[in-house]
């Protein structure tokens, strides 16, 4: 399953949070794998695209960031999946 993750830095967070992401890595378990992301011109919010199968997955790595970001995980489709899901409906 495909998740939209937003990530929203803590006030000042972003050199900290890109120093611990040089240092140690995304920190994702096994399972919780990365696809894209997009941050904006002021280093305030990250839109992470990942994948996983268990969404329980998210605890560890929201644990790992928690003190420099704010998050909400945000199930997603793609749009030829939500096409296929509303056809014959519309």
């Amino acid at each position: 399953m495909l998740y939209m993750v937003i990530e929203r830095f803590r006030a000042g967070a972003a050199p900290q949070i890109y120093r611990r992401f040089r240092e140690r890595g995304r920190m994702a378990p096994e399972g919780l794998e990365y696809m894209s992301s997009w941050v904006d011109h002021d280093f305030r919010t990250c839109w992470q695209l990942m994948r996983a199968e268990n969404p329980a997955l998210f605890a560890p790595w929201i644990a790992a960031w928690q003190d420099l970001a704010e998050f909400e995980i945000v199930p997603v489709r793609t749009s030829a999946e939500a096409a296929e899901a509303m056809a014959g409906r519309a």
